[in-house]
């Protein structure tokens, strides 16, 4: 082992013999670098190494080149980088293959690895890294796709980025995203292809022989990608966030009507795919010979009934009836389906969507206190019966809450308290739903408010108790101010269950008051609520000095994998990488 330290250690002796002859440091200092390396080197070969070993040596070599990158700013010397530089960015990856051998699983290690890579501008490591990473993990699409936009974005290699989608489509030929992605290439390409042909023109260069495909350049690999990716995955909503991605370039008008026309043809027993159809008319740009606002109003009202025509057209055509009627089957289970769910959101858009443009083009006209009285009436009472309809629904109850909030009802907050009494969120699947209907009887309650928070804060379903808390906190910070927060934040910041949204709520309100007393709001909680403790130190109104201190009670109070994943994360904040 001694032997193996001791050449390593020789290695590094024409490097710092060049530190010390061109005036970056001074003697001392060589003899101090020789001693810390030294020790760490040890620390690599003892029996039993960690992690956290590997890298605290890879954070000190780390901060040795950041060192020298502004002491060469400072002197203005900018000679010398193969010897120097160069010997101590190989040696940094070479300590970090050490650790991904060893910890091969680990992929917060393989990341840090390529943002060094990323930083200090190593691209052939870094399709080396990408390699030996996705040999280990090719059963994560999300490091394929990152390894292919770094071949795109970072090398400018499109043939290469096109090869890892291809690899990662034998891994997983059913991958929404990777197939998204690699259409989004295939049209970036495109589009820099046809970039670099205008530049070219422009320039009246000669190409000699060379010729730009057109077929190329009008985006046919996007459309074979398409094609692929549709025989292989069905669904109207794959095919739409397809359509939403050739949107964002203005050549693929023809691609855009095919998909259009495969959508219409294959999808029609789909919400979806009317719902598409039916935005598509009320969103139609209005032509150019309407300038003035009748004109305007006219070819809005004329869009808005197509659009209510195709929205009828599909509740026709899917058999579903309409959106308060099904069947005696469906009153027992809280899940609505997606066309019955789609049905409320097409009425609620419309009528948005009409009042926004009348308003927009100046026609819209307030209607009368008889009306809104009627219209308001009816609009309770449809959604009062909803909910003794559907009493385990939580989608019910979240529309009829929001229904009477609305309407300005003073029975909204008794609706809430009955709609906690009658779902069950230890057994309903919708637990965002439930968060919702927490969301909307925070604004409802009003008064009352007080008193659901209270029963709220008891509940024995972690994702109930965890909204109200933050809810609470936001109520007193608008109704008591900074005062009547922190009182708030004082008395439940220590009760279980905990959430790092209630933390940071907190933190925001101190922000606000220009006065800082963050550290009895960051606590013993996750780690990036540590980092975001020392970037405050490390801001303008921090105390910079103050952050070896956090990073030690931080080491001090987290345990198990969050030392390991703040120390990841704390070597990315030192290299400006987060």
């Amino acid at each position: 082992m001694a032997e193996i330290v001791q050449q390593r250690i020789e290695n590094r002796i024409p490097e710092l013999e060049q530190l010390e002859r061109v005036g970056l440091f001074s003697k001392k200092e060589v003899k101090s670098m020789l001693k810390r390396a030294t020790a760490l080197e040890y620390k690599l070969h003892r029996l039993i190494i960690t992690k956290v070993d590997f890298i605290a040596y890879i954070q000190y070599e780390i901060n040795v080149l950041e060192l020298i990158k502004k002491r060469r700013s400072r002197i203005g010397y900018q000679f010398k980088r193969e010897e120097i530089e160069y010997s101590i960015i190989s040696r940094i990856n070479s300590i970090f293959r050490r650790a991904t051998t060893k910890w091969k699983d680990d992929v917060q290690l393989w990341l840090s690895h390529i943002a060094f890579c990323k930083k200090w501008n190593t691209k052939a490591q870094l399709s080396k890294v990408f390699s030996s990473m996705l040999a280990i993990h090719p059963e994560k699409p999300a490091l394929w796709i990152m390894a292919a936009k770094s071949e795109l974005e970072d090398r400018n290699l499109s043939e290469s980025a096109r090869h890892l989608f291809l690899r990662a489509l034998r891994f997983h030929p059913e991958s929404k995203k990777v197939y998204q992605e690699y259409f989004r290439m295939e049209l970036l390409h495109a589009e820099k292809l046809r970039k670099q042909q205008k530049e070219l023109e422009q320039a009246e260069m000669d190409l000699g022989g060379y010729e730009f495909s057109p077929e190329i350049m009008s985006g046919k690999l996007a459309e074979l990608v398409y094609r692929d990716a549709t025989g292989k995955i069905q669904g109207a909503d794959f095919i739409l966030s397809l359509l939403t991605i050739a949107a964002i370039f203005d050549f693929t008008k023809e691609l855009q009507d095919t998909i259009i026309q495969d959508l219409q043809s294959k999808y029609t027993d789909d919400s979806l795919t009317w719902d598409f159809m039916a935005k598509r008319e009320l969103e139609a740009t209005v032509g150019e010979e309407l300038q003035t606002a009748k004109g305007r109003a006219s070819d809005i009202a004329r869009r808005e009934e197509r659009c209510c025509q195709v929205y009828e057209e599909g509740l026709n055509g899917l058999n579903t009836g309409t959106c308060t009627q099904q069947t005696e089957r469906h009153t027992s289970t809280p899940v609505r389906t997606h066309n019955q769910q789609k049905c409320t959101h097409q009425h609620r858009y419309v009528h948005t969507t009409n009042i926004n443009a009348h308003i927009n083009t100046g026609t819209y006209t307030q209607p009368t206190e008889m009306h809104i009285n009627t219209d308001s009436e009816q609009t309770a009472a449809v959604a009062m019966a909803a909910t003794q309809r559907y009493r385990q629904s939580v989608d019910v109850w979240c529309l009829a809450l929001q229904t009477m909030v609305h309407l300005g009802s003073g029975a909204t907050g008794k609706l809430f308290q009955d709609a906690l009494k009658h779902v069950n969120p230890k057994v309903h699947t919708h637990t965002r739903s439930l968060r919702a209907a927490v969301k909307v009887g925070q604004i409802s309650c009003n008064g009352s408010f007080l008193l659901c928070s209270q029963r709220g804060l008891l509940s024995v379903v972690p994702a109930v108790s965890m909204e109200i808390k933050e809810k609470y906190l936001d109520w007193s910070y608008r109704a008591g101010g900074y005062k009547k927060a922190r009182k708030t934040f004082t008395s439940l910041h220590e009760s279980r269950p905990f959430s790092k949204a209630f933390f940071t709520r907190m933190i925001q309100m101190e922000k606000n008051q220009l006065r800082w007393s963050l550290r009895t709001v960051y606590g013993f909680f996750p780690p990036d609520l540590w980092l975001e403790y020392i970037r405050e130190e490390l801001g303008p109104s921090g105390q910079p000095e103050n952050c070896g201190m956090i990073h030690w009670r931080a080491m001090k109070m987290l345990e198990g994998e969050s030392v390991e994943r703040f120390t990841a994360q704390y070597t990315l904040l030192q290299t400006g990488h987060i």
